[in-house]
């Protein structure tokens, strides 16, 4: 029975991506594609003639092989843009997903340019395909497994703490976006780092070992970081930048949220409307210890029973029951 053809239910906002669309990603993957063919098949068909001087077969040899390239990034390009379409994979297209990552990104930045489209604009269509093609092949991931890389611009300029060789450095001043995203690591018990660049930023990960990452950076070093990390899933959330690239930059703690109870399988329930949003109320708190204190000794698999006998302080005559 044939699968139907639906559009992706799921698809993320544009207003994340500067407005990015799909098609854009689609219309230039296939472009690309087609100009990979057409190279392919000039490039036998202007030596076609001297290959039957070294022998007969010669031609029809290369001409198979040719075909079957061109037959193969058909295949590719196809199932790849079914599979951002309906957010479902086809052809084998989570495999696709590498190549397109590796090679055809530059390309399509090149034949972007000869349309007049900013490699900005390519990015942010990129990006927004990579975070749907990741939403949709990957499950769920222990907190464990999860590490959140920030760059180093999120860090005020005016700190004079060095946060890229311990981000618990941290004084939790409330000056920058550091001291809310490290309440973020605390209540969902995941892993994060600062990295100054890529060099460090691959150090990271080789030393993390995550399965999925969650980073946050501009559109030029998210798109090189999805090369880099390649087949390690990234999740990509845009920064902002109101005082220019790589000074005293943002980001939106909403969003990085929603990516980590999308990608989490163990979960603490919402946070209460009245709670701070920065939770940092108190003593700063150890790597996952407010996770800890939600999941429970045994990662979750005690909150029912837990919250079946809650500690609840005696109430005030003022208190409603």
């Amino acid at each position: 029975m044939s699968m139907p053809i639906r559009k992706n239910p799921d698809s993320l906002p544009r207003e994340d991506y500067h407005g990015a669309r799909k098609r854009l990603f689609i219309g230039l993957v296939s472009l690309t594609s087609a100009a990979l063919c057409l190279v392919l098949l000039v490039g036998w068909v202007i030596p076609y003639i001297g290959l039957g001087n070294i022998h007969p077969l010669v031609p029809d040899v290369t001409g198979a092989l040719l075909v079957a390239c061109i037959a193969l990034i058909v295949w590719a390009t196809l199932g790849l843009v079914l599979h951002i379409y309906t957010g479902r994979p086809w052809f084998g297209s989570q495999r696709v997903r590498g190549v397109a990552v590796k090679l055809f990104l530059p390309l399509m930045e090149l034949l972007g340019r000869l349309f007049g489209i900013s490699r900005e604009e390519v990015r942010h269509s990129f990006i927004k395909v990579n975070n749907e093609l990741v939403r949709g092949e990957t499950g769920g991931f222990a907190p464990s497994d999860v590490l959140i890389l920030l760059p180093h611009c999120l860090q005020s300029s005016r700190c004079a703490v060095r946060l890229t060789y311990g981000v618990d450095h941290c004084k939790r001043c409330g000056q920058c976006p550091i001291e809310r995203l490290l309440a973020l690591r605390d209540r969902y018990g995941v892993k994060l780092a600062i990295a100054t660049g890529g060099t460090i930023a691959r150090r990271i990960v080789v030393k993390e070992r995550p399965r999925l990452i969650i980073a946050v950076a501009c559109e030029r070093d998210l798109a090189s970081g999805i090369q880099d990390t390649h087949p390690i899933p990234v999740y990509g959330v845009l920064n902002e930048r109101p005082n220019g690239p790589c000074l005293d930059t943002l980001v939106s703690l909403t969003n990085v949220e929603k990516a980590l109870r999308h990608f989490l399988n163990v979960l603490p329930p919402e946070m209460p409307p009245d709670m701070p949003p920065d939770m940092s109320d108190g003593p700063a708190a150890t790597p996952g210890a407010l996770a800890g204190a939600v999941f429970g000794p045994h990662d979750g698999k005690d909150a029912d029973a837990a919250a079946s006998h809650p500690a609840a302080s005696p109430a005030t005559p003022s208190e409603p029951q």
